[in-house]
């Protein structure tokens, strides 16, 4: 059973305050604490039909790049206006979890018009997650260049990641899934499996990453024993990469990757397997780093973004994580380095893949279907 179709409910780490649930207007809710809510926002279908959405970015001119995991990248206008797939997409391996994936803007788009993908690559029936990148023309993507590629490629549909986040210093950060039979894999450095990778734009290696010097580890890694994490966002004061991955049958993780740590998947987790056979949960005991904050049971977590805008000035400084399993949103009040606190919004509607602040201080969200939808969240007036 894989997690991302697993029926779960949410049981908190510690005894946090919970702050409500939130009615919108297209899914059904009639509990007293949604009712008492409902007023402070609002969700706006802005677009619907997508295929699958997955990832999202905003370009300059207020416009959205959109990706649908089988295989289709699109526009989407302020009002909601679906563009044609753009052309010149690479080719992908659409099997479960795998096709395209993720999508960012190059620091220096303004002038460069270079955008990223990330996607499960085929070589028949084998693949692997692949990032490339190529410049946005007249909708079409010219001079496509595969940046980094997950070797080698393994068989199965689940676990490439995998999200694509620049960071302050230009540098870009990958995150890759252990590909689901190779989870021994994620405790080794000298392969892709389970892996934070951080490389430059180009593709080339930074000389400060922390296994540069070592001939036995990949150079392209920032951190490892990583399950599946499909949730990263760079934190707005400290400039700090945040993750979030998924457990097994519980234990889904936050995570603030230190280069060269060890995060202890699959020797460490607060989940189990679906078998049942349990996991050792000493992280630090072992020699692994701990999580910040951990789900047990899972919720699936899917995207990420910090909250940094004007439209809901009580959510400045949160995190927002999208659940797919839990069929929720999710607002984490942070100091910056701790979860203070969760709040659980647009509870049993829908499965969200992705969660972003736009321009605008709204937070746009994708749904997970084959009638995928772009939500905006914006306040009630």
């Amino acid at each position: 059973m894989l997690l991302e179709r697993q029926p779960v409910r949410h049981i908190m780490k510690h005894t946090l305050n919970i702050y409500g649930i939130v009615l919108i207007g297209f899914f059904l809710s009639c509990t007293a604490s949604a009712q008492r809510l409902q007023s402070e926002f609002e969700v706006q279908v802005l677009a619907s039909g997508l295929r699958f959405p997955w990832g999202m970015t905003f370009l300059p001119d207020g416009n959205m790049l959109v990706t649908e995991r089988i295989g289709q990248l699109r526009t989407i206008t302020p009002d909601g206006r679906i563009s044609e797939p753009i052309k010149g997409v690479p080719a992908v391996f659409v099997q479960q979890q795998g096709g395209l994936l993720d999508v960012a803007l190059d620091p220096d788009f303004a002038s460069n018009r270079l955008i990223y993908l990330s996607y499960a690559e085929p070589d028949g029936n084998k693949a692997g997650t692949a990032v490339a990148r190529a410049r946005l023309i007249d909708g079409r993507l010219e001079k496509l260049q595969v940046i980094f590629r997950q070797l080698p490629k393994t068989e199965g549909g689940v676990h490439f990641g995998s999200r694509l986040v620049f960071a302050p210093d230009g540098n870009l950060f990958i995150t890759l899934g252990d590909r689901g039979d190779y989870a021994d894999q994620a405790q080794f450095t000298d392969n892709y499996f389970g892996k934070i990778i951080r490389i430059r734009p180009d593709g080339s290696v930074p000389p400060d990453n922390p296994f540069v010097q070592n001939k036995q580890g990949k150079p392209e890694i920032w951190s490892y024993g990583h399950r599946s994490v499909q949730g990263a966002a760079i934190h707005p004061q400290t400039g700090a990469l945040w993750i979030h991955e998924h457990g097994p049958k519980g234990g889904d993780e936050i995570n603030i990757p230190q280069p060269g740590k060890n995060y202890g998947w699959p020797k460490a987790s607060y989940g189990s397997h679906y078998s049942g056979v349990p996991i050792k949960d000493e992280h630090t005991e072992q020699g692994f780093e701990e999580p910040i904050y951990y789900w047990t049971p899972s919720i699936a977590p899917s995207g990420m973004t910090f909250y940094t805008g004007s439209l809901f000035p009580g959510w400045r400084g949160s995190v927002f994580v999208g659940a797919l399993a839990g069929r929720q949103l999710v607002r984490l009040s942070t100091d910056g380095k701790r979860i203070l606190g969760e709040e659980k919004l647009l509870m049993q509607t829908t499965r969200f893949r992705d969660v972003v602040q736009g321009p605008d201080g709204a937070l746009y969200l994708l749904t997970d279907d084959e009638n995928g939808k772009l939500l905006k969240l914006v306040p009630r007036h």
